[in-house]
């Protein structure tokens, strides 16, 4: 179970990814995480840098499909903003929305990266459907109780890792 933990890569934001490294890795396919992971919690829609960013990614050929915990309303507005295809009430970390998001993406495991900024939702669901998975730094300390929590649990995981690489 702890390895399905440990992401694959972990950048300070979703600007620091390399995505010519992840296209030598053989991904063409993001899968992406809203809340703190391309806005902070409290923005509902995304900002110029973001919609840039995804426009970059979308040039470059990746494909790309929002899966959020939050509300179909929430996915809906920020996604009508970018032009992408979007799943809400994921219930991440569990498989099915991860799933659904190969599907609509025509896209394999292997060839799909997850990104996001937890670990106990997005790393471990993406690495439960098998996808390569990108640990973001959280843009905002606005959070939901239960985050709050398991934020807590999160550092200790992400202390682990640092010794275990050091």
């Amino acid at each position: 179970m702890y390895k399905k933990l440990i992401p694959d890569m972990i950048v300070e934001s979703i600007h620091k990814i390399d995505l010519n490294l992840l296209k030598e890795k053989g991904i063409s396919n993001l899968v992406l995480d809203i809340d703190n992971t391309l806005v902070p919690k409290e923005s509902k829609i995304p900002d110029k840098t973001t919609i840039e960013w995804l426009e970059k990614v979308k040039k470059e050929g990746f494909g790309v499909c929002l899966v959020s915990n939050n509300t179909k309303k929430r996915v809906n507005e920020f996604r009508e903003k970018i032009d992408v295809p979007g799943i809400a009430w994921a219930i991440k970390p569990r498989k099915g929305a991860f799933k659904k998001a190969l599907k609509i993406l025509d896209a394999k495991p292997h060839e799909t990266a997850l990104i996001g900024d937890q670990i106990f939702t997005d790393i471990l669901g993406g690495k439960r459907a098998g996808l390569y998975t990108i640990l973001v730094k959280p843009l905002s300390k606005e959070e939901l109780g239960w985050t709050k929590l398991m934020r807590k649990a999160e550092r200790h995981v992400l202390k682990r890792i640092e010794r275990y690489e050091n």
